[in-house]
């Protein structure tokens, strides 16, 4: 067996979110979009802002598996434009699914909301985000999401 990879925490978002635009069933279930209106990166290796643009775009299955699409951008601190694109699910007790569409509160540990991630950036200073895989872990709140990205090793 070769070894397991490791995880080096790179970044936290907390990533505002406009009310969610229902769509209504399609294809494969419940379509949804949320649009992505802002934020806050903070981290050892990326700081600075969630862009006003983007969106999740979601799919409900029956089960109550929430399937997440989402593609927005940050830009540093010092200027330098990425892209996340960012695809992963949540899911978890009925109950706690419904508390989180109400917007009340949950414990974290009390669902399941994890990701994989892309970056991209043109900028040279952080070009080692074009060669590195992320996964992240969640949390939602009422109108945001909190995502901690860590490279994987």
């Amino acid at each position: 067996m070769l070894p397991a990879p490791n995880l080096r925490h790179v970044c936290d978002l907390e990533v505002r979110l406009d009310p969610i635009k229902e769509m209504g069933a399609g294809r494969a279930g419940r379509r949804r979009i949320i649009p992505i209106v802002g934020g806050r990166v903070t981290g050892p290796e990326l700081c600075g802002r969630i862009l006003n643009l983007g969106a999740d775009w979601q799919t409900i299955f029956g089960d109550g598996l929430a399937e997440l699409d989402t593609r927005y951008a940050l830009e540093t601190d010092d200027g330098a434009f990425i892209e996340i694109v960012n695809f992963g699910f949540r899911h978890g007790p009925e109950d706690v699914i419904r508390k989180l569409a109400a917007g009340d509160p949950v414990p974290q540990d009390s669902y399941y909301m994890r990701t994989h991630a892309r970056l991209e950036t043109g900028h040279p200073d952080y070009a080692w985000v074009n060669r590195t895989l992320f996964v992240g872990t969640g949390a939602r709140l009422k109108s945001a999401v909190k995502v901690s990205l860590f490279a994987i090793e």
